[in-house]
């Protein structure tokens, strides 16, 4: 495998690189660090990688990039690059939304028009179903997205359906149901909920705590995303979800049985566009792809935490 992974210096996109090149793959990574958040963490994601022999890192927006050359010889692209945040997509913000998660699946997917890939894998979002759609989330519900981040994502999946029924580019998009564990961005709710715990503040929580999510461990993500490049088919849709969907009450237990710390929680009002539940039916993540996640949410925290520690102690 030639692969060309989009957002490598990012949470999933490093540990995906990390995991190809230890198959044996050659990788090309490209990051454009757009500063959502601050770039000394990517570079620590891409510390290791920088060493690695078969990787290959490129700085660089997918617009202004020479992608003919970057594509050469590629036999998979694995497109994980997107502006993130579903808080964030408000407002004026948008626009960096709209480039950086549309126009930029454009560019990428017209400059893969007539290559020999052999797929084009898109890490999409639970956060195309919205709140109308029955549990578990099957690929066939309506979606209707209740954040501007929601609707990027959804049609950025547009794109590839686009470019595959018209111009036969083999893509494949990944639904992702709320990853976590080691190198997760610092905006997102268990890196937020341990550093509080860290340093002895309160706990933000938004909403009753009664919210629910399917939360879906990094290294059973990955998995997945690797799968897809071999197993998945061309123009489908596929759930990614751990199967540990808990109440946001329950997560902060098993946050004070992981950290061995009592919690102190601050309750504010639920914020616009976040989703109140996400569950995923993985039935056919399960059949095409062999999905089956291997970490529980307990076995994962503490993972996560135990990165963190060991970060924090450097």
């Amino acid at each position: 495998m030639k692969a060309l992974v989009t957002g490598a210096a990012g949470f999933i996109g490093s540990t995906l690189c990390g995991r190809l090149i230890e198959s044996g793959a050659e990788v090309t990574g490209i990051d454009c660090f757009t500063d959502y958040y601050p770039r000394p963490l990517k570079e620590r994601n891409l510390a290791g990688l920088r060493k690695a022999r078969g990787f290959t890192f490129v700085e660089q927006a997918l617009a202004k990039a020479n992608l003919d050359d970057l594509l050469h010889g590629v036999t998979h692209v694995f497109h994980l690059a997107a502006q993130a945040g579903v808080r964030k997509s408000w407002g004026r913000d948008f626009g960096v939304y709209t480039v950086n998660n549309v126009e930029a699946s454009q560019i990428l997917l017209e400059a893969c028009v007539g290559k020999p890939i052999e797929r084009f894998v898109y890490a999409s979002s639970s956060s195309v179903y919205g709140d109308e759609v029955a549990m578990p989330m099957r690929e066939d519900a309506r979606p209707q997205p209740v954040s501007p981040y929601g609707v990027t994502k959804l049609a950025a999946e547009q794109l590839c359906y686009l470019y595959h029924v018209n111009h036969s580019v083999p893509t494949v998009s990944l639904r992702y149901f709320t990853v976590y564990g080691p190198r997760q961005r610092p905006d997102m709710g268990f890196s937020r909920f341990f550093a509080a715990v860290l340093r002895d503040e309160p706990i933000t929580m938004f909403g009753d705590g009664r919210q629910t999510r399917d939360f879906t461990f990094v290294a059973d993500a990955v998995s997945a995303t690797v799968h897809a490049a071999t197993r998945g088919k061309p123009g489908g849709v596929y759930n990614i979800g751990g199967g540990s969907r808990v109440e946001l009450l329950d997560v902060f237990e098993l946050i004070r049985l992981v950290t061995g710390r009592p919690l102190k929680i601050e309750r504010l009002d639920a914020q616009r566009g976040d989703m109140r539940d996400t569950y995923a039916d993985t039935t056919h993540a399960r059949a095409d792809l062999g999905f089956a996640p291997t970490v529980t949410l307990e076995q994962g925290l503490r993972a996560q935490y135990e990165w963190i520690t060991s970060i924090d102690a450097k």
